[in-house]
């Protein structure tokens, strides 16, 4: 299946951003991103749904613009009463609208019979009229048909945003499962490292013990770090089982759901992300898909508003049709200005309490939009201000955590040649052995804490997924 453009391009943006290279695997088990993004954004259930948002908004539109479609209305009408024929009217007319107040319309009448009222009248060849409705106060300027026109447009970009926005928290939440899953992936590979040292020092222990260098209490300890060490194992294995699950929820293909393979494996969470992507400001928070629906929203108040505005002025319809006659059914007479309808309509509620009161709630909705506007604005760029700044902080700590990583094991490589010549005792190698497999925990942590918070950055300042990549 092809992707969309805005799909393939995302898809580089992602890419660049995470700084991970993406070449043939020589390991087919490795779930790259490129592979993963493709996937939730080509076959997931969401991502199709946010597609049909356009849809949606391009339907919208063709209602909407339903109102201008001009209409035809044709009656006929027959008495006959102890043979005679009372009355026989053939009616038409056609109507084309505009969106503005105006309507243009045309019509034919061909009446007869010995008990028609004589205003209906026609020749025998009947009477054509063409014509022009204006309403010249309320409904000139602002009506139902432009207003529902300016709104659909409306409509319509607010589904691309909110397709934007479907497609940002898929991706959010698709991400932080994946770099959950390398979270726990990767400190399983530390904790089999921790098994197979606590299980070397254990046998070492007892090979001691046995030639009378060590106590049983050695042995004991020994053996107990060992079964420890399993029991840590087991409980990030709890855990790394969840994290894959929570990555397979967003893996699908045409409409099913795809399973990992048992030893499937995503990629080293060690490949930091550049730092290429744009610093904050105000700019990219006015971008942001959330915070341009709602300015959509408030457009479509605004756009009502108008006609609500309207609808205080009276109403006065002024309708003139140009009447011709003709010789035949085919030739029509000269125009004659003599022969004409001419029709004005007035109407306006004395009070106007209920047009009053639709404005006055329509302004304040305005009021109440424009306030969680400004709100929105103010949160998206604060939480966007401190996920920025607590990159920085995570850096540093990534920086402590790798060289503590280093120093742990080289204490723990000297502890081990002191403990072969006797020069040390098990619970210090047990202790340089803790600290070492703690610094490296933490140490994957931190990396993938800064991967999170370099994603929730984007996420908060619009460079996550944007129509502009």
């Amino acid at each position: 299946m092809k992707l969309l453009t805005t799909i393939r391009s995302f898809t580089i943006v992602l890419l660049s951003i995470s700084g991970l290279t993406v070449s043939a695997q020589t390991d087919s088990l490795v779930l790259s991103y490129q592979e993963y993004i493709n996937n939730i954004l080509a076959y997931h259930p969401v991502a199709q749904k946010a597609r049909l948002k356009l849809q949606y908004g391009e339907a919208q539109i063709m209602s909407a613009k339903g109102s201008l479609d001009p209409t035809i209305d044709a009656s006929w009408n027959s008495k006959e009463l102890d043979n005679k024929r009372y009355y026989e009217k053939l009616k038409t007319k056609l109507k084309f609208p505009t969106s503005l107040g105006i309507a243009f319309t045309g019509g034919y009448e061909n009446n007869d019979g010995q008990y028609l009222n004589p205003e209906n009248k026609t020749d025998e060849y009947g009477l054509w009229n063409l014509g022009i409705e204006v309403d010249v106060l309320n409904g000139l300027l602002a009506n139902e048909r432009n207003t529902a026109i300016r709104q659909a447009r409306e409509y319509q970009y607010l589904s691309e945003n909110e397709q934007n926005i479907l497609l940002n928290d898929l991706l959010y939440n698709a991400l932080y499962a994946y770099h959950t899953w390398q979270m726990y992936y990767y400190s399983m590979e530390v904790l089999n490292e921790n098994i197979a040292i606590a299980h070397n020092n254990f046998v070492n222990t007892r090979k001691a013990f046995g030639a009378g260098e060590k106590t049983a209490i050695d042995t004991l300890e020994a053996g107990i770090v060992y079964q420890e060490a399993i029991g840590l194992f087991n409980k990030n294995d709890i855990y790394l089982i969840k994290a894959r699950q929570a990555v397979e929820n967003y893996l699908w293909f045409e409409l099913k759901p795809l399973m990992l393979q048992p030893d499937s494996k995503p990629e080293n969470y060690e490949k930091l992300y550049n730092t290429t992507w744009t610093e904050l400001d105000s700019v990219l928070i006015s971008k942001h898909p959330s915070i341009l629906s709602a300015i959509n929203k408030l457009s479509i108040s605004e756009i009502e508003q108008r006609l609500k505005r309207e609808k205080l002025k009276p109403k006065l319809k002024l309708k003139y049709n140009a009447l011709l006659t003709t010789s035949d059914n085919i030739h029509i007479h000269e125009f004659d200005l003599s022969n004409y309808q001419l029709g004005i309509g007035f109407s306006m509620p004395l009070f106007l309490r209920s047009e009053r009161a639709e404005v006055q709630k329509g302004k304040l909705k305005i009021q109440e939009q424009e306030l969680d506007l400004i709100y929105k604005k103010n949160e998206l760029y604060n939480k966007a201000k401190a996920s920025w700044q607590q990159q920085a902080i995570l850096k540093e700590q990534i920086t402590i955590y790798n060289q503590n990583a280093i120093n742990y094991e080289r204490l723990l490589n000297g502890e081990n040649e002191k403990f072969r010549y006797g020069e040390s005792s098990v619970f210090l190698l047990n202790k340089r052995q803790e600290k070492y497999i703690d610094g490296k925990l933490k140490l994957a942590e931190a990396y993938v804490k800064f991967q999170l918070e370099v994603l929730n950055y984007l996420y908060l300042s619009n460079q996550l997924f944007t129509d502009e990549n």
